[in-house]
């Protein structure tokens, strides 16, 4: 859960079989209910048989905890996992095409140099970017941009896994037979 103001955001990272129909029953799930999806990215796993859904809500605790019980009753459903900031590796996307005259251009480029961002497209009045990282640093990005006159923008919605322990698991002694 994150905090944007006084919105709460839940980030889901649900499992589910690769069938057609299987996201409109999830999405179909928080509509119901009255959540507002903020972010959806859907793309396969590393097995073919399953995708993987990261889906981003606004909601209070208690009521989403509803939700989850009744996402773990959905057949195409195989696991779900609701991701804390703190405790994942999250991403997003953003391409963004700005208006960048010869007197701004060098400035516009510095400022995607700034955020490891890449120019994929330049025109002889706007220059499109490519940038990749967490939602906070497109958001920066995306006011610095805003002076300079944004022409199109879009995002491609949050993906995200738990981030991995830095503890060796701890070993369990080898019983021994008696001989």
């Amino acid at each position: 859960m994150s905090n944007l103001g006084d919105i709460q955001h839940h980030i889901y990272s649900i499992t589910v079989e690769n069938k057609f129909g299987v996201l409109s029953r999830v999405a179909g799930l928080f509509a119901r209910r009255g959540f507002n999806i903020v972010s959806l990215a859907v793309s396969p796993t590393e097995d073919e048989r399953f995708s993987r859904m990261t889906i981003v809500v606004d909601a209070a605790s208690a009521p989403l905890e509803q939700v989850t019980k009744q996402l773990h009753k959905l057949i195409p459903v195989i696991k779900v996992m609701e991701l804390h900031p703190d405790d994942a590796v999250e991403r997003e996307l953003m391409l963004v095409t700005v208006k960048a005259e010869s007197e701004t251009r060098s400035q516009i480029t510095e400022l995607a140099s700034i955020f490891e961002a890449r120019i994929e497209d330049v025109g002889f009045e706007s220059i499109t970017i490519q940038a990749a990282g967490r939602p906070d640093k497109l958001d920066a990005m995306t006011d610095l941009l805003t002076p300079f006159g944004i022409v199109e923008l879009q995002r491609t919605g949050r993906i995200a896994l738990p981030k991995l322990s830095r503890r060796p698991q701890r070993l369990r002694a080898v019983k021994t037979r008696g001989v």
